[in-house]
């Protein structure tokens, strides 16, 4: 295996840098806009009451945490399939290995997830069509979109991403139009005084806010994704920092303010699991036709994470692959420059999801998301990991500094790890979303019989090239 080399900014051989600024900072933005708010904070809202707040506030720091880490290694290497690499280069091979591997499947659950609340939404205006049919329309139709060209997949996501924030922001200022005009049919029950005047703002007691962690964590996925365009940016030392350093404002508008508005005009009781907090709130407003855009809305998000899913497996696979860690088939480009064959093998395994909308129609959303939580720990504990080793790096001097080092050092690194084990914790304590440590167990069983027949068939597979770690001149 050919180690890469000390600050390589070149794109892996064959991608076409064809991710404009415009669309990287789309790309981010709707990472950080999907289905776990839109759908699964009803649920978490039932669970926690208006202290879900507080929830994703503290989860969005620590999610910046991570972001300005995977930074700081992005512009010190800039590749396709970042957090693979990085976990190879710092951690050794096998854990390249695993952290490939366990994203591809965070991002075929993810698909299923998407694609499950896809079709709920559907529900919302065609209550007879089974959701298993409109999860297979919308995922043979991004798959095409996602084979024809890196552009038109940066272009599906910048529109789909702009109806996103554009939505976001109508429902905000909208809510503080009830709030302070009075207008609508929730004028007379809107108050800022919702957030406490029922049982408090921790209703259900500080525990079962905690409990609830879990499934925030799951509305944060997907906002690393723009770690995986880099190997096809433009000019990722401009785009990149750009796209992360506006996170703590998308995660103060989008998060924080859209749930803080909601809860004040309508009073946390109101909502419940399987239902869009978004929908519920503009239906209580009464706005003609009101929850009906909002429900387009929460399905072009829905889509939106879907097709960065098809995106991303693809170009994990093919990172695998150039290392020796999937099949060479994975490897290969097609005629538009994408790797289509990736891209196919994960849409098939996404398909799972469509059978799941068959025979547990109401229970898919809650065992792939749990799943996908589990998955998405791993990678980025991997990052935060792999930043605190290279920060020791460049302190021995042994590689070169990062143009965007991160704010407070392996300092915030450590926070965010400490973090995310407590977090697993609280995974593993819960019966219902233990289901994803099993999984997960299973997975890593796997993963290693194939790291075992991968030695045997290459024995040079497991050994790790220093080359990375010479000392700088």
């Amino acid at each position: 295996m050919t180690a890469p080399k000390v600050a390589d900014t070149t794109p892996e051989e064959g991608y076409e840098r064809g991710l404009g600024s415009r669309q990287v900072q789309m790309i981010a933005i709707g990472g950080a806009i999907g289905v776990g708010l839109f759908l699964g904070a009803g649920a978490n809202i039932a669970k926690a009451g208006p202290s879900l707040i507080l929830m994703y506030a503290l989860a969005g720091g620590i999610i910046f945490f991570i972001m300005r880490a995977l930074g700081e290694l992005l512009l010190y290497r800039p590749v396709s399939g970042s957090f693979a690499e990085y976990s190879r280069e710092f951690l050794g091979p096998l854990f390249g290995y695993f952290t490939g591997w366990t994203y591809w499947l965070m991002w075929v659950v993810t698909g299923m997830a998407e694609l499950t609340a896809a079709a709920i939404y559907v529900d919302y205006w065609f209550p007879s069509v089974p959701q298993w049919v409109t999860a297979l329309v919308f995922m043979l139709v991004l798959f095409v979109a996602n084979l024809i060209s890196v552009k038109l997949f940066g272009e599906i996501e910048f529109w789909f991403s702009m109806v996103k924030v554009t939505a976001l922001i109508g429902m905000i200022v909208i809510g503080l139009g009830v709030l302070t005009l009075g207008f609508s049919q929730a004028g007379d029950t809107a108050s800022v005084s919702n957030l406490w005047a029922f049982d408090g703002f921790f209703p259900k007691g500080i525990g079962s806010s905690l409990m609830t962690l879990q499934g925030v964590m799951f509305a944060y996925l997907a906002v690393e994704l723009v770690g995986v365009t880099a190997g096809e940016s433009e000019n990722p030392e401009k785009t990149l920092p750009k796209a992360i350093n506006t996170l703590p404002w998308r995660i103060a508008l989008f998060y924080v303010g859209a749930l803080t508005v909601i809860l004040c005009v309508v009073k946390w009781t109101q909502f419940a699991a399987g239902v869009s907090p978004f929908v519920k709130a503009f239906a209580v407003i009464g706005i003609p036709a009101g929850a009906a855009i909002v429900n387009f809305v929460v399905l072009t998000a829905a889509l939106s994470s879907c097709n960065s899913g098809m995106y991303s497996t693809g170009r994990m696979l093919r990172t695998l692959a150039d290392n020796g860690e999937a099949p060479k088939v994975f490897g290969r480009l097609s005629a538009s420059k994408t790797p289509a064959i990736g891209i196919t093998t994960s849409v098939v395994f996404m398909g799972i999801g469509v059978v799941l909308n068959y025979v547990v129609p109401e229970k898919a959303f809650g065992y792939v998301t749990s799943v996908a939580t589990g998955a998405g720990i791993w990678t980025w504990l991997m990052i935060l990991i792999s930043h605190v080793l290279y920060r020791r790096a460049v302190k021995a001097g042994r590689l070169p500094a990062s143009s965007f080092p991160a704010p407070g050092g392996a300092v915030c690194s450590w926070i965010a790890i400490v973090f995310l084990l407590f977090v697993t914790g609280l995974i593993a304590y819960d019966a219902e979303s233990r289901i994803s440590l099993y999984v997960m167990g299973v997975w890593a069983v796997v993963l290693g019989i194939g790291w075992m027949v991968l030695k045997a068939r290459t024995p040079g597979i497991a050994e790790r090239d220093e080359q990375v770690l010479e000392k700088v001149s």
